[in-house]
């Protein structure tokens, strides 16, 4: 997805509804999500429209600007079930470090005295079990 979007940003596209259009395919492409990315791709446009930024190199500032404001404005804390069993869904594509983050997560919890059972549900890696147990 960086890769898609620096050359993007660096053709020197005027900034017109195409521009915008192909940075949005990009972003939903790379699994952003299509309401994340219609969002991130508005405020992105919005702003540079109040910048009078018209040279698309100058737009990647914005998408990380605007990807950090996203990323801190929603609240991403997990709801755990004091009470009894909480179970998290990770789905994702592949490569993405599915299977790393949720044994980090599993490592943390442990540290905290909770009790995990962890699942590996790949179709074709069957290395996920071990790369679980290490990491976990």
């Amino acid at each position: 997805m960086n890769d898609k979007i620096t050359a993007l940003v660096k053709s020197n596209k005027k900034l017109d509804d195409d521009f915008w259009e192909e940075l949005e395919e990009i972003l939903i492409e790379a699994d952003v999500g299509v309401n994340t990315s219609v969002e991130l791709v508005s405020r992105v446009r919005e702003n540079a429209r109040k910048k009078k930024i018209d040279d698309s190199s100058e737009v990647m500032a914005l998408i990380k600007e605007e990807v950090k404001y996203l990323l801190e404005s929603h609240d991403t804390a997990l709801f755990i079930n004091s009470k009894g069993l909480t179970v998290i869904l990770v789905v994702g594509v592949n490569g993405a470090g599915k299977t790393t983050s949720i044994a980090k997560m599993a490592y943390r919890f442990k540290d905290d005295n909770k009790k995990v059972i962890l699942a590996a549900a790949d179709t074709f890696r069957a290395a996920a079990i071990d790369q679980l147990q290490i990491w976990a």
